[in-house]
């Protein structure tokens, strides 16, 4: 199977999710390069800021439609879907993750603002979870509570996601924090935005790592003993984000610096390595999230 251009995509987003590929079979790192490349390519055409939102709604619904060809048999007319085609097919990747994930896209088009918590979850599962439930898929499981395990796991890093990036999104108009909580702990949509930093700022991203923190416990108590083994390189994910949520609370939230917080290339390649070592050696001991 040839997937020279999703490959090159992966190569070039340099993400901690493309990181992960590297402990996975050739066969497999190479299906996950596809399902990334698919979820790179869609989430571009969304945050293209420069291009009207109309223009990005219609290029949105043609990935969705060519997806659908690449699901239903039929040429898909897009390079990256003709590449991920093979993948859908083995694996038997479904058309309604897919729509879920571009819905996802869309909510970023129509939506700058959170009012609660359980709309910012809806986000989550949509732009993460789903690509959660879609690469266990490829992975390989037995037990059908790895599905539950992917959707939590998922939430837990866009979670860490969104409190890691609130200063980025401010500068481009948006606000992931819901608002009945910037409302509960005094935050003004104006502090966040300009990037202001105070102690009720800290007590407002606590509030929404109290809950990343539930979606790691719930991921590593979920995961079946059974399927752990396949799931290295989700585990690795889980590892690696957990160190960065670690790092977000070691400095009380603030984004709001000159310098993003991240993991240094040391760091992760000693997580990368540390994983390799674990499935060699059988090891089923979460690396992520409280015990």
């Amino acid at each position: 199977m040839s997937t020279t251009q999703c490959q090159e995509v992966t190569r070039k987003s340099a993400s901690n999710l493309a990181l992960a590929f590297i402990l996975l079979p050739r066969e497999k790192r190479d299906a996950m390069a596809a399902l990334y490349a698919f979820c790179r390519e869609v989430d571009d055409v969304a945050d293209e800021d420069s291009v009207s939102v109309e223009h990005r709604r219609i290029g949105l619904q043609q990935w969705r439609e060519d997806i659908h060809r690449a699901c239903n048999g039929a040429r898909p007319e897009l390079v990256v879907n003709r590449e991920l085609q093979p993948v859908i097919l083995k694996y038997g990747l479904r058309y309604e993750l897919f729509d879920e994930l571009i819905k996802g896209c869309e909510m970023d088009l129509d939506t700058l603002r959170y009012q609660n918590l359980d709309q910012l979850e809806l986000y989550c599962y949509r732009v993460a979870s789903v690509v959660g439930l879609l690469s266990i898929e490829i992975f390989g499981y037995t037990n059908p509570r790895c599905r539950d395990y992917a959707v939590a796991l998922g939430k837990a890093l866009q979670f860490t996601n969104i409190l890691r990036d609130v200063h980025n999104d401010a500068e481009r108009g948006r606000i992931y924090l819901p608002l009945d909580a910037l409302n509960r702990f005094g935050v003004r949509e104006a502090e966040v935005l300009d990037g202001i930093f105070s102690d009720r700022y800290a007590a407002l991203a606590e509030s929404l790592a109290a809950s990343a923190r539930e979606f790691y416990r719930s991921a590593r108590e979920t995961l079946p003993a059974e399927d752990r083994r396949g799931m290295v390189a989700a585990e690795l994910m889980g590892s690696v984000y957990w160190r960065l949520f670690r790092k977000l609370e070691r400095q009380h939230f603030n984004v709001f610096g000159p310098q993003p917080t991240r993991l240094s290339k040391p760091h992760k390649l000693a997580l990368i390595a540390g994983s390799w070592l674990r499935s060699l050696s059988g090891s089923s001991a979460p690396q992520y999230g409280p015990a």
